[in-house]
C-alpha cells in the first residue's frame, strides 16, 4: 500500500469507533478496503492491531494526508458510518468534526457529507 492509502484507512478507524463500538460490519468494511488497496499481510496485521483499541479523532494523522486524501477519507468515512444500516447521531457529529479537522471548507464538507449519505443509503444492501 502507498503511505497515503495507509493513512486513509488508518484515519477510518476512529470513525468506526465514533459510536463507541467497532462493529463487525465496520470491521468487514475496513478489511475490504485493505483488500482493495492491496495491503500486505503485515500492513493488514498492523492496521487491525491499531484498530483493536478505541481510537479518537485525535488519532488521525492529519499531516500524512494531502488535500485530496482528506476528501477521500471523509467520503469513505460517510460510507463507514452506514455499515450497520443506520448512521447514529454520534457518527454524524463525528463526521462534522472530522470535516473541520481535515480543514475542508464548511460548504464543501456539507456537500460531501450529504452526497455520501445519499450514496450510502442507495447502497445499503451492498454494505
Amino acid at each position: 500500500m502507498h503511505d497515503q492509502d495507509i493513512a486513509i484507512v488508518k484515519g477510518l478507524i476512529p470513525v468506526a469507533w465514533a459510536d463507541g463500538v467497532f462493529a463487525d460490519r465496520e470491521k468487514e468494511m475496513i478489511s475490504a478496503l485493505l483488500d482493495a488497496y492491496a495491503a500486505t499481510d503485515k500492513e493488514k496485521q498492523d492496521l487491525l492491531a491499531f484498530a483493536s483499541e478505541r481510537r479518537t479523532i485525535d488519532d488521525i494523522a492529519l499531516q500524512d494526508l494531502s488535500a485530496d486524501d482528506r476528501r477521500v477519507l471523509l467520503q469513505h468515512a460517510v460510507l463507514l458510518t452506514f455499515a450497520d444500516g443506520d448512521q447514529s447521531t454520534e457518527e454524524l457529529d463525528f463526521l462534522i468534526e472530522l470535516g473541520k479537522r481535515l480543514r475542508i471548507p464548511h460548504d464543501e464538507a456539507t456537500e460531501l457529507l450529504s452526497a455520501g449519505a445519499d450514496r450510502a443509503k442507495k447502497l445499503l444492501n451492498l454494505l
